[in-house]
């Protein structure tokens, strides 16, 4: 059995696929809808929730043009209709128009927000739609005119002679449309420090704080209205390392790391949107060299349990990107500040030695983040930290202080063991060695920055307190 193709129009995301139709005396036999084959060319894996057939009698019958808020996928299942699409998003294509013959033999991916209208040229045509929401009366419509001048669609049967409804008659035309709003990125945990990157890095992106939706809490994720929403980025986690060792830690880690990781992960199901959530090599026991996206996890703190969990649960979502980072730096206070700091006040700090790594700087990680959103990569686990040798904990605070002008020397390296000792609280095992494999961000066409570069960089740009 051959396969079918896709061919690209004019309009963003509005693709024509040409489907193989195999018959003998019996009668014919097509794939109208096989998802590995039509994702593996290029059309949207957009999760299809619900199935319509239409039937128009006679030729001629003329839908209006309508822009339904939701993706729907169109084909023939009898007879011939004419097919016309305006893209009515917001943006530079808005008003391009693309048209096309429609038989047993095409179909069609339209995008939310392509307005698109069919006219019947045989009798007996009947449609087939499958569509990733499922239809309510209450569905908010963007329509135009049939008639429009503006994108002077050429009807083969003049609309004159058309069997159009009167409510189809009277939309607006393109001048008076309001054009379809891109759908919403919500960024949860928009108050830290990677949060307010992420902000400024995604286009139009929008910041829940704790108190518009809290993670921690399961049923207030299933409630949230996420209507209208494409992404959803996570950027929100219990990261207390030690308190999470503690009785009330080790609840709050996992409510929001894994319980309502969990609830937005099936929100994501539910709803249909891309979720990116932020792993950390807290999931791995440190215990090797180096790890990969797919090693076994493996974690031997509380916290890295509650961050294990969650991975897993997003695992679920169809559309995922979880990205996975280590020692994460950003506006506020963080390691290489609080080093920075210590230099300047004339601090002598002691510092681990047996822990090694690589720094992961909010801006590189949002600018993954935009770079695996806007390039449609692979749904799956990325490495993201920043590239060059692994350091110890001790070697990057020598390095800030040379870099802000302090001896180095005034750094005292020590053992982890030497370090806590004396501790008068919990104290998380910490992963010996948190060097994550970058080939795979890589292999997108993503360069994470070095992280000497990129600590320098940091320094000369941070606010001091």
């Amino acid at each position: 059995m051959s396969d079918p193709t896709v061919r690209r129009t004019t309009i963003p995301g509005l693709l024509v696929v040409d489907l193989p139709i195999h018959g003998d005396a019996r009668g014919w036999f097509k794939e109208n809808w096989q998802r590995a084959k039509m994702t593996g060319l290029g059309l949207p894996d957009f999760g299809p929730v619900q199935h319509s057939v239409a039937h128009n009698g006679r030729a001629g019958v003329t839908r209006g043009i309508h822009a339904e808020p939701w993706d729907k996928f169109v084909s023939i299942v009898h007879g011939k209709a004419f097919g016309a699409w305006v893209d009515l998003r917001e943006g530079p294509t808005f008003g391009t128009v693309h048209t096309e013959e429609l038989d047993e033999r095409t179909a069609v991916f339209v995008p939310r927000g392509v307005g698109n209208s069919y006219q019947t040229l045989v009798e007996d045509t009947v449609y087939s739609y499958l569509v990733n929401d499922h239809w309510s009366p209450d569905a908010a419509y963007t329509m135009l005119n049939l008639a429009d001048d503006t994108v002077a669609i050429p009807w083969p049967i003049p609309l004159a002679d058309a069997e159009i409804s009167e409510k189809d008659k009277t939309h607006p035309t393109l001048a008076h449309v309001t054009p379809v709003a891109p759908p919403r990125t919500l960024v949860l945990g928009a108050g830290g420090q990677l949060g307010q990157v992420l902000i400024d890095t995604l286009p139009g992106a929008v910041g829940l704080s704790r108190d518009e939706l809290d993670l921690a809490d399961p049923a207030a994720v299933e409630a949230f209205d996420f209507t209208g929403v494409d992404v959803v980025v996570n950027a929100a986690a219990y990261t207390a390392v030690d308190a999470a060792e503690t009785e009330e830690g080790r609840r709050s880690a996992w409510a929001a790391n894994a319980n309502g990781v969990t609830a937005l992960a099936r929100a994501a199901v539910v709803h249909g949107f891309t979720l990116v959530h932020y792993s950390s090599d807290y999931v791995f026991d440190g215990t090797q060299d180096s790890y990969v996206e797919d090693d076994p996890l493996c974690a031997a703190s509380v916290y890295g349990a509650s961050k294990a969990a969650g991975d897993l649960a997003v695992t679920v979502a169809p559309r995922h990107y979880l990205i996975r980072t280590s020692w994460v730096v950003g506006q506020g206070k963080n390691f290489v500040s609080t080093m920075a700091d210590l230099a300047e006040r004339g601090v002598d700090p002691r510092v681990v030695d047996d822990q090694v790594g690589r720094l992961t700087f909010t801006t590189d990680l949002a600018a993954a983040t935009s770079h695996l959103l806007a390039t449609g990569a692979p749904y799956g686990t990325y490495d993201v930290t920043s590239t060059g040798d692994p350091t110890s904990w001790a070697d990057l605070a020598r390095k800030v202080f040379e870099l802000t002008g302090h001896d180095p020397d005034r750094v005292a390296p020590v053992t982890t063991q030497e370090y806590t000792a004396g501790a008068t609280g919990p104290v998380a095992p910490r992963p010996a060695r948190s060097v994550l494999d970058l080939t795979k961000i890589q292999e997108t066409g993503f360069a994470p920055v070095d992280q000497m570069t990129g600590l320098t960089a940091y320094l000369e740009g941070r606010t001091k307190p």
